[in-house]
């Protein structure tokens, strides 16, 4: 078995962004990437782009590879992992993205000892801005997590958590992008209905926002802290930031990140 060598089964969204990360950014040679995946013109035209590898079975690469990365759909990952089984080598790193499908469950699917790291990503990672969380079996050793986890680098920020917060990861940052997305339509809305043009107000929006985070990430303050420098007595901000407080704006969204990892919990496989 190569060292090098990566199977990515699932050429979807997820899957697309984990082989354009790896190979465009130059993290892997495209020559050592299999990609697999039922529908083959998904496949092929993906192959092609990345100028990797199109497996036309299981069997084509998998005991070649040291990654394994599964990248289908949940309800599609138990019939894949006992397809798997027969083809398994020994140190073989098997990564999920599989929502909702635990690492226990994984190995059971394989076999006892198995190494398998599961990862909660979100769809920011589709341009190189998501945030992965990372939870690794017992079997999987600090070089091996390491290295999955400068395999992921090209798709944004790595967080390590134990497997019992990963549907609180979900509720969290797996579902968090698309609060953030309600958040900005909200507010250009907003915008029209004060006057300013529907363009002009998504982009001040977006800017909000991008600005906002980043200052967020380039300095050590509170969010409250920054938050107090634009909120000036008696001002438009303390007058705005009150209607926020009285609707319940804190609770609403506290309510829905709970909401979702309940929900995550409902769904868990494992």
């Amino acid at each position: 078995m190569s060292i090098n060598n990566i199977g990515l089964i699932g050429c979807g969204a997820m899957g697309s962004a984990l082989a354009r990360g790896m190979i465009g950014r130059g993290v892997v040679d495209p020559n050592e990437v299999y990609l697999y995946d039922l529908n083959e013109e998904r496949k092929k035209t993906l192959a092609s782009e990345v100028k990797a590898n199109a497996a036309s079975s299981l069997d084509d690469f998998i005991p070649l590879c040291k990654h394994v990365f599964i990248a289908v759909k949940p309800q599609d990952t138990e019939g894949l992992l006992y397809a798997v089984k027969p083809l398994v080598q020994p140190d073989q790193v098997f990564v999920s993205v599989a929502a909702g499908i635990t690492i226990n469950y994984i190995e059971s699917c394989l076999f006892p000892g198995t190494k398998v790291i599961r990862l909660m990503p979100n769809t920011p990672c589709l341009i190189g801005e998501g945030a992965i969380v990372i939870s690794t079996g017992e079997s999987v050793t600090d070089d091996e997590r390491k290295e999955v986890e400068r395999l992921l680098k090209p798709l944004g920020l790595s967080i390590r958590l134990p497997e019992n917060l990963m549907d609180a990861a979900t509720g969290l940052s797996g579902t968090g992008p698309a609060y953030v997305y309600l958040f900005i339509e909200t507010m250009i809305d907003a915008g029209v209905s004060v006057g300013i043009r529907r363009d002009v107000a998504t982009k001040l929006v977006i800017q909000n926002v991008i600005g906002a985070a980043k200052m967020l990430d380039s300095n050590a303050q509170h969010p409250a802290e920054l938050r107090n420098i634009v909120t000036s007595p008696a001002g438009t901000t303390s007058s705005a930031l009150l209607i926020l407080e009285e609707a319940g704006f804190r609770s609403c969204l506290i309510k829905a990140v709970r909401e979702a990892t309940k929900r995550s919990e409902e769904l868990r496989l494992g």
